[in-house]
């Protein structure tokens, strides 16, 4: 892809230059906490980003970390079953299936028996974990899997194509519409494009999703 060869908005591409010079140390300190998350946080850690993750689909991601706060706090995230963990998600969309969703997780992750926790600690292609979690947590899609692994430092090169990102993709001409779901094929064809998008303007793509969201919110979040 080259900017000069494809009909992009160039009035967008310059606006998101200005977020991303406006918010780039912060940006950094972010995705630095990300990495030593991953590389030195606890296993209890790590499981609270895939918790926040796996509430985030369609709920606004705000809310999603203070519930998942709030559930540390009450003594449910890792110690409460489905029902005790539904009262905690007041303000997350599917919370019933979303309660389900953290039991499993959580029963998968913990178990000394299973390797999902080792597998992650232990990969560094992020494609093939990603693929993996997809497969072995349920309530995780591309886009879930993407986020937490950018949460944990080992997604750099990975797209999270919530609707923040897809709404400013379609304003600078990477995308010609929105859509509510992708498959597999569809994702990873928006994921190449916003990677070659992200080379062109010099932007990494980590650092890239962090300044469209900023863009759209005002700060830098998770």
């Amino acid at each position: 892809m080259n900017i000069d060869k494809i009909q992009f908005n160039h009035i967008a591409i310059e606006e998101i230059k200005r977020v991303y010079e406006n918010f780039k140390k912060e940006i950094e300190e972010k995705l630095k906490e990300f990495r030593e998350l991953g590389k030195n946080g606890s296993k209890m850690e790590i499981f609270k980003e895939l918790a926040f993750c796996l509430l985030t689909p369609q709920s606004r991601a705000t809310i999603c970390w203070k519930v998942v706060e709030n559930m540390i706090n009450n003594d449910t995230l890792f110690n409460g079953d489905a029902k005790e963990l539904l009262k905690s998600l007041q303000g997350v969309r599917f919370k019933y299936k979303k309660s389900y969703y953290l039991v499993s997780a959580r029963e998968k992750f913990f178990n000394e028996g299973n390797p999902i926790y080792y597998y992650i600690k232990n990969n560094e292609d992020p494609y093939k974990l990603r693929d993996y979690i997809i497969k072995n947590i349920k309530g995780l899609g591309y886009k879930e899997a993407s986020h937490f692994l950018r949460n944990i430092g080992l997604g750099s090169e990975l797209a999270i194509l919530d609707r923040h990102i897809l709404k400013n993709l379609r304003k600078l001409g990477i995308i010609d519409e929105l859509t509510k779901g992708f498959n597999e094929k569809t994702y990873k064809e928006i994921e190449k494009k916003i990677k070659e998008f992200s080379k062109d303007i010099k932007i990494p793509m980590d650092h890239l999703d962090l300044t469209l969201w900023a863009k759209e919110t005002g700060e830098v979040f998770k």
